[in-house]
């Protein structure tokens, strides 16, 4: 099954819970995206040659607002994948309630072998193939793997020359200077503490004490793992691409920092006990957070799992048939739909003050993030209990709904 399948298949299963009130063709309608473009961009390279870069981007649906799609520069991009990703997105940003559809892009690269020059006209070509269809009403990139504040700001130069008019609106995750939102780089990584937090009070718990393991400590994650601490979690094990490292009591986050920021790797940390990723996500700790890529849980490592709860940061860091797997064994998920959806709201207040010219500080920011987020995880835990499902089931049930009631009210499908 491919991982677009996957998701066609968990919007079928949460329709089932919604087909005495909806129509199936409303369904049908949904289950695939609106467009996907497949072209290539061809790029002179800073020796001469000339190389050719294959891009995608896929609109999955726009039933309540404008298209906001994250662009991936990552080897591993395929038409598939972002596919698979525009529909998550819709997903996420239905249950959160923000006026955003979603799409996704990608480019197959490593930019890591990229000069800066190479980079930059790389984007530039990538925007003079998409700018017809991208806007500030219309569709809003987003930086995503491997893509930075600096390429958002390329792409709005290229968008604002090729149509004449100066347009920051037309993306998000741009450099402050450029008129990025205040506080988003925390945020990103805030929003995650409001989604926990709150499951964990619907139980009767509270984060303090909580041993947590972290699969991938990029900078986002490692300011998760910051204020994980400061909120007195024990953050016990965190992992790079090179594998991991674990100490019981907890680790030192800020020397992890540190040998980050100095290229470092983990395996250099001192006093602490080396683990190879798989190893990080069989740990015996109170939360397991996924925060790297897709299908990190699978069939053949589902049994060694231990954690009874899961934050998913990443998108689909647990492959579909592992799922039933996890609920057997009693382990909770706060599915990614929900647990990472802070980033695509942070980056919809971006848009907001871009489309107005007025901006908010970092503390007006947080207190709408924190609202959201929080009235967000409510919805879908009282969907959960209502029906006795997962959260993952209940989350998409939610995201759903909004978006079927969206196509009933304006009438999409003529059958109405």
């Amino acid at each position: 099954m491919s991982l677009y399948e996957s998701v066609q298949s968990q919007m079928r299963k949460a329709f089932t819970y919604l087909a005495d009130d909806y129509d199936g063709v409303l369904l049908d309608y949904i289950l695939e995206v609106d467009r996907v473009l497949d072209f290539k961009i061809t790029v002179k390279m800073d020796d001469g040659t000339v190389k050719d870069f294959q891009a995608y981007r896929s609109q999955h649906n726009n039933i309540r607002g404008p298209y906001k799609w994250w662009i991936r520069y990552h080897q591993s991009v395929s038409q598939d994948e972002v596919m698979s990703l525009s529909a998550w997105m819709t997903l996420k940003c239905s249950v959160v309630g923000i006026p955003l559809w979603w799409a996704k892009g990608g480019v197959i690269v490593n930019p890591k072998w990229l000069s800066v020059g190479e980079l930059e006209r790389l984007t530039r070509w990538y925007v003079g193939w998409l700018y017809e269809y991208i806007g500030p009403t219309k569709d809003v990139p987003a930086p995503d793997v491997n893509t930075t504040p600096q390429i958002m700001a390329w792409i709005a130069d290229e968008y604002s020359r090729l149509t004449g008019s100066w347009a920051p609106g037309v993306v998000t995750g741009k450099p402050l200077s450029v008129w990025w939102s205040a506080w988003r780089r925390t945020a990103t990584a805030q929003w995650w503490l409001y989604v926990l937090t709150t499951y964990l009070a619907s139980k009767g718990e509270n984060i303090v004490g909580k041993r947590v393991s972290v699969q991938w400590c990029g900078n986002v994650w490692l300011m998760f793992a910051q204020i994980a601490c400061k909120a007195w979690a024990k953050v016990v094990a965190i992992s790079d691409s090179t594998g991991g490292i674990y100490q019981e009591q907890w680790l030192d986050i800020e020397l992890v920092k540190s040998l980050k920021e100095n290229k470092q790797w983990l395996s250099s940390m001192p006093w602490t006990t080396r683990l190879t990723n798989e190893e990080l996500l069989a740990l015996n700790v109170d939360i397991l957070v996924p925060a790297a890529l897709e299908n990190q849980i699978r069939d053949d490592n589902v049994e060694y799992i231990q954690a009874p709860l899961i934050l998913e940061l990443a998108n689909w860091p647990i492959q579909k048939s592992a799922w039933d797997r996890l609920f057997e064994k009693n382990i909770v998920i706060i599915p990614d739909i929900l647990a990472n959806a802070g980033g695509v709201t942070v980056s919809y207040f971006e848009q907001v003050q871009n489309n107005i010219n007025f901006y908010w500080d970092a503390k007006e920011v947080d207190d709408r993030l924190r609202v959201i987020m929080q009235s967000a995880t409510r919805d879908v835990i009282a969907l959960s209990t209502l029906h006795q499902i997962d959260l993952r089931t209940a989350g998409y049930v939610v995201s759903l709904q909004r978006i079927l009631e969206a196509m009933k009210q304006r009438h999409i499908v003529a059958k109405w």
